[in-house]
């Protein structure tokens, strides 16, 4: 190991890093390490820790040596049972290329301050695909400002979110879901017209566009 820690999200070779979801609390840094050991070679483990109770947030991301590790690692761990409950085993570099591909971002307001990005997780992940991990806005302390984001494969699945979440209560308060605004700063949101028309060529096109960036098909 280096000295300065663990390798950080730019140091980390994607294309040879799965995320790992689902994951029950009794699960370790360690056992994930020897768990994903029986695919191949691993270069680091890496489970998001609360700074407070030092618990995992029920993901993270195992890097491998080889890129062939890794896709191997995708298809014979995804959904292996661990303390129970079946755990998500993807390619890192998969979910960023799907996400480029979609835009189904969706702006959660309103969050009750003890809501975290598992919380968000679990409730949203029952809509469809998540691909990536929640992310809520937090100030220098690590607190939730209130608000956060989440993103999905497909803008069916963020359209079933919107309708079965607005107004919904998580933990004290009923929180709102809308689609995010985009990045450029205009002024408009997430799942117009336009987006959905290049979202469904881009489906048409996405298994063997996904096969060219090192995703083989099973």
């Amino acid at each position: 190991m280096s000295g300065h820690g663990r390798p950080t999200e730019a140091d980390r070779n994607q294309e040879a890093t799965v995320y790992i979801g689902n994951l029950d609390e009794q699960a370790t840094d360690a056992l994930i390490w020897e768990l994903m050991l029986q695919a191949g070679p691993v270069v680091n483990v890496h489970l998001p820790k609360d700074r407070v109770t030092q618990q995992h947030q029920g993901f993270g991301f195992c890097e491998f040596q080889s890129e062939q590790d890794a896709d191997y690692a995708s298809k014979i761990m995804n959904q292996i049972r661990l303390f129970g409950k079946p755990i998500r085993v993807n390619k890192a570099s998969a979910n960023k290329q799907q996400s480029l591909d979609v835009g189904a971002e969706l702006f959660i307001g309103n969050l009750d301050p003890l809501v975290d990005e598992r919380i968000l997780f679990d409730t949203f992940s029952r809509f469809g695909n998540l691909i990536t991990q929640p992310k809520i806005a937090r100030d220098d302390n690590l607190s939730s400002k209130g608000y956060g984001f989440v993103s999905f494969d497909s803008f069916e699945a963020a359209d079933a979110a919107v309708e079965g979440m607005n107004n919904q209560f998580l933990m004290t308060k009923s929180c709102t879901v809308a689609y995010s605004f985009k990045k450029d700063g205009k002024g408009e949101r997430h799942g117009d017209t336009v987006e959905r028309l290049l979202a469904s060529q881009a489906k048409k096109n996405n298994y063997s566009l996904q096969a060219a960036v090192g995703t083989t098909t099973i």
